[in-house]
């Protein structure tokens, strides 16, 4: 035995590059470019559109070049059904129900990681700044519910639940699952 104390148990878990990319592309203002906006509407219905609109500028950013890198991974000759592309704009739509900007975010993260999301999850019903917290901690069961009620397609409702969850807990196609995550590099 080396008589070090075993590393705190969310340091563990913190991939710093990941979040640092996601805090820096999180900075500038405004949503994607008309032309990537067009292609991602393209790919909803009119209810999740309604959605994606509700969604902050840097979220549609992020879940346009997580869906362009799905699309690019499974292939050009092999176009990804709709509700898989779907899944890659809307994954994190949950995090609206939240109200937190980019700062509150981080905060939240840094909530997550040393408390444990199952913990910070239960601040979703109070009021404030706690309850915030808590409903983006909660963000990927929330996006189920609100895709659910948009209409979407299983698979979509599913994957926004399951985003931030181990492979032995997918209950889509392996293979679908895998590359959407590959995507969001998460």
């Amino acid at each position: 035995m080396s008589g070090r104390a075993p590393a705190p148990r969310w340091r563990a878990r913190i991939r710093l590059p990941h979040l640092v990319r996601r805090f820096l592309g999180s900075l500038p203002p405004g949503g994607p470019g008309a032309g990537e906006e067009s292609w991602a509407l393209a790919h909803l219905s009119d209810d999740e559109a309604r959605l994606w609109g509700r969604m902050s500028g840097p979220d549609r950013r992020h879940a346009v070049a997580v869906a362009r890198r799905l699309a690019a991974a499974l292939g050009e000759g092999r176009p990804p059904r709709r509700a898989v592309v779907a899944a890659a704009l809307l994954h994190d739509v949950g995090k609206v129900e939240s109200g937190l900007g980019t700062m509150g975010r981080v905060v939240a993260t840094l909530g997550i990681l040393g408390l444990g999301r199952e913990r910070v999850e239960g601040w979703a019903g109070r009021r404030g700044p706690q309850g915030r917290i808590g409903r983006y901690a909660r963000h990927p069961a929330l996006g189920g519910v609100l895709l659910a009620g948009a209409g979407s397609d299983q698979l979509t409702v599913t994957w926004a639940a399951e985003h931030h969850l181990g492979p032995e807990r997918w209950t889509i196609e392996a293979e679908v699952a895998a590359a959407l995550k590959a995507a969001d590099g998460d």
